[in-house]
């Protein structure tokens, strides 16, 4: 043992990812760079830096007051969209590295994946895909954060693996740990989902399939486990892939809680308040321009520098907003 420090700068990193990592990783000295180029750091590599900077920025910050599933819930142990990522990440990190994928790639993609989420989730996702002349999604969203509202210029692979993290796209993220950060992604919120769910008296354990349980065990660590050690039993040498059984319990998981939780008839008139408030927010900037903080004016179409910045806002910001034009 050496009892003094060791310096691990950025050319040394690379050589040990090299030496270390699957030939199907993606080597940091491998990447095809930035849009806009920078000189290498001295240390750390770059899908390192990209990580970094995703979790210094004012989006990421920002991630800790929005909405998961329940919409500003009573009690303190709730998910929120932060501690969503943050599960997200230890997933997607335990998958790189026990497939010999390169864990930085992974943390970055998968800590960036949700920063374009709008106020209250998939609720606010749904009235500004209405609203945008072309559509929106966060996860194209969080691309344009990234690239002009923060202006990170995190790497390609990066920028690749958040913008195709959700399983309707078609073209796959062009990375293997891009693909790790969609199983990632579903893994988590399908376990932690189920929890709030129970700590919300909405389901009980018993409403939960038998076949679902008898596979998985119980909600929380064994179910995440379970699901992992899918991916670790089926993924070869050219696929990152989940074992079929595992697959379909995991579909039938995902169609009980669309059913029981996600789009339960209780939340009707709770979900269509908060897509009002965001719409209501939309039409006010739209007309009143002038009160757009200056780096959310990136057009000249009023309506997608209002998007833009109302899909940032967090939810009791959207709240406390929308309190304050009316």
């Amino acid at each position: 043992m050496n009892d003094s420090f060791i310096l691990r700068d950025r050319k040394w990193r690379e050589t040990n990812e090299r030496i270390t990592l699957s030939s199907n990783a993606m080597l940091s000295e491998n990447s095809k760079g930035r849009l806009s180029h920078e000189e290498h750091d001295e240390f750390r590599t770059i899908f390192e830096r990209d990580r970094d900077r995703i979790i210094h920025s004012k989006a990421f910050r920002r991630l800790k007051h929005k909405t998961q599933v329940f919409i500003n819930p009573d009690g303190d142990h709730f998910i929120t969209r932060m501690t969503h990522t943050l599960n997200v990440t230890q997933v997607g990190r335990s998958i790189s590295k026990t497939l010999g994928l390169n864990p930085d790639l992974t943390e970055a993609i998968c800590l960036g994946h949700d920063v374009g989420h709008s106020p209250f989730g998939h609720t606010g996702e749904e009235i500004l895909n209405e609203m945008h002349p072309n559509g929106w999604s966060h996860s194209e969203n969080s691309v344009k954060i990234f690239s002009k509202i923060e202006n990170l210029n995190l790497s390609v692979e990066t920028i690749d693996g958040i913008e195709k993290h959700p399983w309707r796209y078609t073209e796959k993220p062009s990375t293997q740990e891009g693909m790790i950060c969609r199983f990632a992604d579903r893994i988590a919120y399908l376990s932690h989902d189920v929890e709030d769910a129970l700590r919300a008296n909405v389901i009980k354990i018993s409403d939960i399939p038998n076949k679902i349980t008898k596979e998985l065990g119980t909600p929380g660590k064994q179910w995440i486990n379970s699901l992992i050690s899918g991916i670790f039993k089926a993924s070869n040498s050219n696929e990152l892939i989940m074992d079929s059984e595992i697959g379909e319990i995991m579909n039938e998981l995902r169609e009980f809680m669309f059913e029981n939780v996600y789009l339960r008839k209780e939340t009707n008139d709770q979900r269509k308040e908060c897509k009002n408030i965001v719409q209501t927010l939309v039409e006010y900037f739209m007309e009143n321009r002038n009160e757009l903080p200056k780096n959310y004016i990136q057009s000249e179409d009023d309506i997608e520098n209002s998007i833009d910045y109302v899909a940032g806002m967090t939810d009791r910001f959207a709240i406390s907003t929308f309190g304050k034009i009316n």
